[in-house]
């Protein structure tokens, strides 16, 4: 069996930069250690996978670890992908995934995704939280990740955390944010307890942020920059109960996947 396999730089237009993410386009859905077997393979931070469904595609994510409940930058890649290389030509892509109906439509020279809006809870920081951080936090919430936030983009830059104490956390990550200079608000992401320790550009830690700094800042829309190493820039939108992640891609590899029955 030969699967087409894509890989994909989200958020961004310049390869190289951004988030990567591999998309394997499927006609019908293979067995999960099959799928799990790929992202493992391909070590990216996620491995979309869809296949025909109903009036659109049913997505799923795979970090190396385990499958997720939402992945924005590799949704994104998947759109791009259906877009540009599958020939789609619907103006409005319609994805069936553990996070509900996900939709994503072409914006300009780039993409407009529809996620859902994650409350923050402020919360007591676990001691293993302040461990790992190394410093001490203006404030600490909790949403599906613990948010940890801190006076300046310079102190975000700072941070040099100890994955070790973060792997005895509840929640899924911590994502580190700050005001911006340049932007609206800045963070980092940290996933060590999924094989990531910091996500280059993470569209689902916005659904989280996006409220919290539109709230705090009295924004409707925002800029956002993700200060990883390859460094990552999302206009996020609040519609509601919903968030409007706005983004590009820019192609990085095209390949094919040998499996032996």
């Amino acid at each position: 069996m030969k699967l087409n396999i894509y890989q994909v730089d989200a958020f961004t237009k310049q390869p190289f930069s951004g988030n990567p993410a591999a998309v394997c386009p499927l006609q019908e859905w293979l067995n999960d250690d099959i799928l799990q077997n790929i992202a493992e393979e391909n070590n990216l931070s996620e491995t979309a996978f869809f296949a025909p469904e109903q009036e659109g595609f049913k997505l799923r994510w795979f970090t190396p670890a385990e499958e997720v409940d939402l992945c924005g930058h590799a949704t994104l890649a998947a759109a791009y992908v259906l877009y540009e290389h599958l020939h789609y030509s619907e103006p409005e892509i319609v994805f069936y995934t553990r996070s509900g109906n996900l939709q994503v439509k072409k914006a300009g020279d780039g993409f407009c995704m529809d996620f859902p809006a994650a409350t923050l809870r402020e919360t007591a920081a676990p001691p293993r939280l302040l461990d790992g951080l190394g410093r001490t936090p203006t404030a600490v919430l909790a949403g599906f990740d613990y948010v940890v936030v801190l006076e300046r983009q310079g102190d975000v830059l700072d941070v040099k955390p100890d994955f070790a104490a973060w792997l005895e956390l509840d929640l899924r990550g911590v994502v580190v944010t700050a005001p911006g200079e340049e932007v609206d608000f800045v963070s980092r992401c940290f996933f060590p307890k999924l094989r990531v320790n910091e996500d280059p550009v993470t569209g689902s830690a916005h659904c989280e942020l996006a409220p919290f700094w539109g709230a705090k800042l009295g924004l409707d829309t925002l800029f956002a920059r993700q200060l990883s190493r390859r460094t990552g820039d999302i206009k996020c939108r609040l519609l509601k109960d919903r968030v409007l992640l706005y983004g590009n891609c820019a192609d990085y590899m095209q390949g094919r996947i040998s499996l032996k029955p």
